[in-house]
């Protein structure tokens, strides 16, 4: 029955990240012969949890009959977190949200009750889908810090005596909960669904609080050897004796990150320089001061437009760096910061040609997220859909003929 599970969650797994696939696809995929994977299909369709969805393009000769997941039948639970604010959404196994994303401040610096609210949040989220917990497949967690994923260990943020969070969480959610770095999970979600989908290497900003970095090297999530590389955030860039969040100075957080943009702008605005932001900013809110920030730009605000700026040219003398040492074929500026789009895009190219070798920098293309500030949240599902496959214990497992007619 283990391998039999184990089988079953590399199909699902095939199934979320690629969609409609026929069976000789699927066979392929996974490794295993067709009679054993069409076994394996036609078990999931008596259950009602796959179905027939239409045919293959002719290659010529007879169609293939191609196979989904069927709606409304498998969901998971994503949460994205940074240092100050959380989100928490039930979504299907198209990535869309069954309700409304759950949105709350949640500092998680010197806060030991924060796990607990965490899971609170989380429980109530579920009882208000309304969906049934034996149709979701666990809880993927993304949130900044040293993260041991393989663990369920946070070094810098919710620690927990004798426990480990994924075990206290799985816990109380009664469900397998997974974790990792927000950055890694950002890049997990541009390499399958957004803007590093198709390459092979890619490096992924994830423009926020921090300045975090998710690598794909060889088509694979690169964590580095105790899953701690990317921290982008750290690179000490400047002479400006700014005290960064990891203790050091000068730091290109101090200078690029979104807090620092907020602060440049308040100062601005003291002053006395024009801006749509207007006297009362900031509000004291770093999430809401951003979207005033966002909203300023659209306008074309000035003050705004040179902050961004000069933001970019910093954090493309940055990508420079990545540029010489990784080779890699996109650099995508994804996270909450996208949400500023193509304002980036100007600034930071100069920089890459002020200070990357011609010949290297070349074949390196510059993109904005398409995915933006659902990233976290889609690479959160995407991590709990990698683990189906992972283990002999994959939470999908044939039903009890009792459920099987529930389900028909």
């Amino acid at each position: 029955m283990g391998k039999k599970s184990h089988y079953r969650g590399l199909l699902l797994k095939e199934f979320y990240f690629s969609g409609k696939l026929s069976c000789a696809d699927l066979s392929e995929r996974i490794g295993k012969s067709v009679p054993l994977t069409m076994n394996l299909l036609t078990e999931l369709i008596n259950e009602g949890v796959v179905i027939e969805s239409g045919y293959a393009p002719s290659s010529g000769g007879r169609r293939p009959v191609t196979y989904a997941i069927k709606p409304d039948t498998i969901y998971i639970l994503s949460v994205a977190m940074d240092q100050l604010v959380s989100r928490i959404s039930l979504m299907d196994i198209d990535n869309n949200h069954v309700i409304p994303v759950e949105r709350f401040e949640l500092p998680l610096n010197n806060n030991p009750k924060a796990i607990s609210i965490l899971a609170d949040r989380i429980k109530e989220v579920i009882r208000k889908s309304g969906i049934d917990q034996k149709k979701i497949v666990g809880a993927g967690i993304g949130m900044p810090g040293f993260i041991d994923f393989k663990k369920g260990v946070n070094y810098s943020f919710l620690e927990i005596q004798e426990k480990t969070i994924t075990g206290y969480l799985s816990e109380k959610l009664k469900m397998p909960v997974y974790i990792d770095n927000d950055s890694s999970l950002i890049a997990l979600a541009e390499l399958h669904f957004g803007s590093a989908k198709h390459r092979k290497n890619a490096m992924v900003i994830n423009e926020g609080w921090g300045i975090g970095l998710g690598m794909i090297l060889n088509g694979e999530l690169f964590r580095g050897h105790n899953g701690f590389a990317g921290e982008f955030s750290h690179i000490p860039l400047f002479d400006n004796n700014k005290l960064c969040s990891c203790g050091k100075s000068g730091c290109l957080e101090t200078e690029a990150s979104l807090l620092a943009i907020i602060e440049k702008a308040a100062n601005g605005i003291q002053q006395g320089r024009n801006s749509a932001l207007g006297a009362g900013f900031p509000a004291g809110h770093p999430e809401q001061d951003w979207e005033e920030v966002v909203k300023a730009a659209s306008k074309g605000d000035r003050l705004v437009m040179e902050l961004l700026s000069t933001t970019g040219y910093n954090i493309g003398r940055a990508i420079a760096i990545l540029i010489h040492l990784m080779n890699p074929e996109v650099v995508v500026l994804s996270g909450r910061g996208a949400l500023a789009g193509k304002v980036w895009q100007a600034p930071i190219q100069q920089a890459l040609n002020e200070h990357s070798i011609p010949r290297l920098a070349a074949n390196t293309t510059l993109a904005i997220s398409t995915l933006g500030y659902q990233a976290e949240l889609i690479g959160s599902a995407a991590l709990v859909m990698e683990h189906l496959a992972k283990t002999n214990d994959s939470p999908i497992k044939a039903r009890s003929s009792k459920e099987k007619k529930e389900v028909q």
